[in-house]
């Protein structure tokens, strides 16, 4: 049995196909601002914002065994799946439920500063958390099932431009995430209308994979350390990365986007943001037990099981970082006609 606890959240919301449509559930949460004081001493937890199987419930488990295994944490770290609204349930969670509670981390990417840079989280923005850190890199990848008809990425790109609305994608984020993102990008850049892309949003990676074997969709838009357990297995078969160079382990054989002729990168940065209000004695020391634990030999054996990359940034660095990020991202949500 795993030394990391797992205590999946009951309200599951599965993301609609209509046009950037707020759940309900996410201005439920927000309307329970208060209602819960701060939980003080006990354990730690990491909140993973979609179901098991995906990035976020990897970065969780991974960072959990590092620090219970290194003795930073007391005791076990909970990890603690909260899926829904692309990461939006799990955002308004910590800042109105969570506020102020130095226990608990939620993981992040750009799949959360994209949807806080379309304004998909109600109200909130990405000033009402505090940025902690990131401590790993992850690439995207286009993925189909073993017996698809498409050799590599070309002959896939050719026959999405003969007839768009022929091929659906699944992926882990809500629709204009991360996930529909990097296929938008790939689309505009083959010559393919980017609001002709059918796109499937589904809680995690995990469940979008499984639409793609189960024969529901013909595309899966995730990430390497999604995907290389189901490539070794010989259930998926990746037809590129969108990385700057090719990646290793069981994708070392795969070119990128960018060796096709499309210029498409997808850079995945793993890391964590706290609640509000949280005293800054413990957010500094947080920044702490992010820099120990990735730099330690624990955290580097979770790299190479996960395929994961090193890096590091914490603190008002990956603040400012994050805050570029908001500007970029909907810069590009604008100019492929995502928002107003």
């Amino acid at each position: 049995m795993s030394d990391v606890a797992a205590e999946p959240c009951n309200r599951r919301r599965r993301c609609g196909m209509g046009r950037f449509r707020m759940p309900a559930a996410l201005f439920g949460v927000l309307a329970l601002a208060g209602c819960e004081e701060p939980r003080q001493g006990g354990g730690w937890e990491c909140v993973a914002p979609a179901a098991a199987g995906g990035g976020w419930d990897l970065t969780c488990r991974a960072l959990a065994r590092t620090l219970q295994e290194l003795g930073l944490a007391p005791g076990m770290v909970r990890v603690v799946n909260i899926p829904g609204a692309g990461g939006g349930i799990a955002y308004a969670n910590a800042v109105a439920q969570r506020r102020g509670d130095g226990n608990v981390v939620v993981a992040a990417s750009p799949a959360t500063v994209l949807r806080l840079a379309q304004g998909q989280f109600a109200h909130l923005v990405e000033t009402d958390v505090r940025w902690l850190g990131a401590i790993a890199t992850d690439h995207g990848v286009v993925a189909v099932s073993p017996d698809a008809p498409w050799e590599d990425l070309d002959a896939l790109l050719s026959a999405w431009r003969a007839d768009p609305g022929s091929l659906t994608v699944s992926g882990g984020s809500a629709v204009g995430g991360q996930d529909h993102m990097k296929m938008l990008l790939l689309a505009r850049e083959a010559g393919v209308d980017p609001l002709a892309v059918r796109y499937v949003p589904f809680d995690g990676g995990g469940e979008a994979m499984t639409a793609l074997l189960g024969g529901f969709v013909q595309l899966f838009s995730g990430d390497v350390t999604q995907v290389e357990a189901q490539v070794e297995a010989g259930n998926l078969r990746v037809l590129a990365v969108l990385a700057p160079e090719r990646v290793g382990g069981a994708l070392a054989a795969v070119p990128t986007a960018r060796e096709a002729g499309y210029e498409v990168d997808w850079v995945t940065w793993r890391g964590f943001y706290v609640p509000p209000d949280v005293p800054e004695e413990r957010y500094q020391a947080w920044i702490e037990t992010l820099r120990e634990a990735a730099g330690s030999e624990a955290w580097a054996r979770e790299l190479e099981r996960t395929r994961l990359d090193p890096y590091f940034l914490a603190g008002p660095e990956f603040e400012a970082f994050v805050e570029a990020q908001v500007r970029e991202f909907r810069a590009l949500s604008r100019s492929m006609g995502l928002i107003p």
